[in-house]
C-alpha cells in the first residue's frame, strides 16, 4: 500500500512543481520528480520527507520544495538557464 501512496502524492507533488516552474511534462516525468524531489527536500532540510509521513503537510511542502529544486537543476541543464 506504501507504494501507491509514493505514486499518488509523488504525482501531485511533481504536477505542482511543473505548475510553479511552468514545466509541462507527462505524468510519468511528475511521478518521477514528485519521489526524487521527495528524497532531495528531505536531505536539504533534514525534515520528514514523503517517504517517512506521506500525509503530513510539513514533508509535502518539503517534498515540493525538493522538486522545485530538482526541476530548476534540470531546466538549467536542458536549456542552459532556470525558467
Amino acid at each position: 500500500m506504501g507504494i501507491i501512496i509514493w505514486l499518488v502524492i509523488g504525482g501531485v507533488v511533481g504536477w505542482l512543481a511543473g505548475m510553479i516552474m511552468r514545466d509541462n511534462n507527462g505524468i510519468l516525468m511528475n511521478i518521477v520528480v514528485g519521489i526524487v524531489g521527495a528524497f532531495i527536500g528531505g536531505a536539504l532540510f533534514a525534515r520528514g520527507n514523503i517517504n517517512d509521513a506521506p500525509l503530513n503537510i510539513e514533508a509535502f511542502i518539503v517534498s515540493l520544495v525538493g522538486a522545485v529544486i530538482l526541476l530548476a537543476i534540470v531546466n538549467l541543464v536542458r536549456r542552459g538557464r532556470v525558467r
